[in-house]
């Protein structure tokens, strides 16, 4: 695995004043502590890239070995081609397959599930990059207080490959409900409500999310899915050694992660560092895991992802002593 943020970070204290709030309620209603910004020059592709390159290296395979790069984000280069195709080019990845998944802040489970599958079935297919990377603070109203506080930028990757017997992915559970599409949305610059002075007046290129309605659905999914994946492979909450989740609010993360009963240390949190990085914040995590060695050859991993759409999906995961690079100084476990 491997992950990069953007080098340019804001505080609490720079995002409050646009926000309307203070640096205190932003700490102490979200969790989260500071964010990473993209460069000016730098889009979604550009730290995609970086976080392929660095899973790369943490395999040991070279980008021209990948067979297939697939790449989960909410907020591509353009609306076409697709952002994968961009990374291909970045990366060098010239024998790879490229395209885009798009399933929100779920959007790495659902892509690496059709890695996943790619692979058991396409013969001589060896290695997969699926990657979850996002520059939201582009698509963000920096006065809107639902989401300037929360959404950020970063990336990464996994390399998927071969692994030993009773290793690896044991299984996925995805769903989507379109009924609840209109909680999280960015309304305009699609098909519906193409750009236009006025869509542009109106801020209708940026994120606007109901965040009740997202908290009371985060609320609701991680518990059952969770309940789910144990019961499904027959496991209790104590046999499992790292609870990766997406991390839409450290805050919320954390009360869920007590009330489920999770053990102290098992849950992963790295929002408070990164805040939502959407389709990354999954993988960073499973990578914050990996880098502080947290997990072990044959350690139990439960993967628990939900986002705009609604979608959510989750997934039990045997470790196989991989490892994750990163550029940036690792987070912190619950």
């Amino acid at each position: 695995m491997g992950t990069y943020l953007p080098p340019a970070l804001r505080t609490n204290e720079e995002v409050a004043q646009a926000a309307g709030v203070t640096a205190a309620w932003i700490s102490e209603r979200t969790g989260v502590l500071r964010r990473h910004t993209a460069l000016p020059a730098q889009a979604t592709s550009d730290l995609a890239a970086h976080a392929v390159r660095m899973a790369c290296v943490a395999a040991g395979v070279t980008a021209g070995q990948l067979d297939l790069l697939v790449c989960a984000s909410s907020s591509p280069d353009e609306v076409s081609p697709a952002t994968a195709c961009r990374v291909q080019a970045h990366v060098g990845a010239s024998r790879a397959c490229a395209f885009d998944v798009t399933a929100a802040c779920s959007g790495w489970l659902f892509a690496t599930r059709v890695a996943h599958d790619w692979l058991r079935v396409e013969s001589g297919v060896r290695y997969a990059a699926v990657v979850g990377a996002e520059a939201l603070s582009r698509l963000t109203d920096p006065s809107d207080r639902a989401t300037a506080v929360l959404l950020a930028d970063g990336a990464a990757a996994a390399i998927l490959g071969p692994v030993p017997a009773g290793g690896g992915f044991h299984g996925f559970r995805l769903g989507s409900d379109g009924t609840g599409a209109h909680h999280v949305v960015i309304p305009a610059g699609g098909s519906r409500r193409p750009a236009s002075a006025e869509t542009l007046a109106e801020g209708g290129h940026r994120v606007h999310m109901d965040g009740r309605a997202v908290r009371d659905f985060v609320t609701e999914t991680l518990p059952v899915l969770v309940e789910d994946e144990l019961v499904r492979h027959g496991l209790t909450i104590d046999q499992i050694d790292a609870v990766v989740a997406h991390q839409p609010n450290p805050r919320l993360l954390r009360h869920l992660g007590e009330k489920i009963g999770i053990r102290p240390g098992r849950l992963i949190v790295t929002g408070d560092r990164t805040g939502n990085i959407g389709a990354a914040s999954a993988p960073y995590a499973l990578a914050t895991a990996a880098a502080e060695g947290l997990l072990k050859s044959g350690s139990k991993v439960l993967l628990c992802v939900f986002g705009a759409g609604l979608t959510w999906g989750s997934s039990l995961l045997t470790w196989t002593g991989a490892t994750a690079l990163s550029n940036a100084p690792l987070a912190g476990r619950f």
